[in-house]
């Protein structure tokens, strides 16, 4: 375990995936368990996982685990939502850098969106000739408890949700943050999941107050990871949205 405390857990929308052409093929086969897990147990604690590194979001069941995301979500500051005025999706740099500084896996010769994919997929299968560009696998999608065979002709079937939506960050402070640290914030692996593109779609740029996965079994994980991100980027919440998610928690 490389679980560190929950004040610790600071350490790390919705573009639609595309893929290209034919097909190299690794991993193996994800079956659907129909719960909010990767039922092959790749998806790991957002408590056990503070860099966002590690694959997916496993559900906190257990009291201990609870009471520590609680912990966790208590530190996140609270303020009232600004104003959208003067949001765009490119004030947070263009989609998928890789070239996003102080992130994990900037910088590895693949875009961020196919680091993802290769993070949290299964079955994963390639453009022809390469190692990074993926255009089929199967997903264990959090959000909803499905597994989605998804390949480029379904591409909207699956899109990479931000955890903290970046026009939430915008309202709640990042507007006066620097360039750089909103492109950290976009490409940041901790605040991105691939995930069923309805649910994203259906959750646009709400917070835990407006918007929770469907799946109940992942509300406290998902409240973890927005509480994760919030901190690490010293954002603060709404005051709804923290009662919310210390709400999933049994809070």
């Amino acid at each position: 375990m490389r679980r560190t405390g929950p004040a610790a857990a600071a350490l790390a929308a919705a573009l639609l995936l595309a893929g290209c052409e034919v097909l190299e093929e690794s991993g193996s086969p994800a079956e659907d368990g129909g719960a909010a897990k990767a039922s092959d147990g790749r998806a790991v604690s957002p408590l056990d996982n503070p860099d966002g590194t590690d694959p997916g979001l496993a559900p906190l069941t257990g009291e201990t685990d609870r009471a520590d995301g609680r912990e966790l979500i208590e530190t996140v500051r609270t303020k009232g939502r600004g104003p959208r005025t003067g949001y765009d999706r490119d004030e947070f740099g263009y989609a998928w850098k890789d070239t996003a500084d102080g992130v994990p896996l900037a910088r590895n010769g693949c875009d961020t969106r196919n680091d993802l994919l290769q993070r949290d997929g299964q079955k994963l299968r390639f453009r022809s000739g390469s190692n990074c560009v993926v255009v089929a696998m199967d997903l264990a999608d959090p959000y909803t408890g499905k597994t989605i065979e998804w390949r480029k002709e379904k591409a909207a079937e699956v899109q990479i949700d931000h955890v903290v939506p970046l026009s939430y960050s915008w309202q709640m402070g990042a507007s006066r943050w620097s360039v750089a640290k909103r492109e950290q914030l976009a490409n940041d692996v901790l605040n991105l999941i691939p995930v069923e593109g309805r649910a994203n779609s259906a959750k646009g740029d709400s917070g835990p107050a407006a918007w929770l996965p469907p799946s109940k079994q992942i509300r406290c994980a998902y409240a973890v990871r927005f509480a994760q991100v919030a901190v690490k980027y010293e954002m603060a919440v709404t005051t709804a949205d923290k009662e919310m998610m210390l709400r999933q928690c049994g809070g």
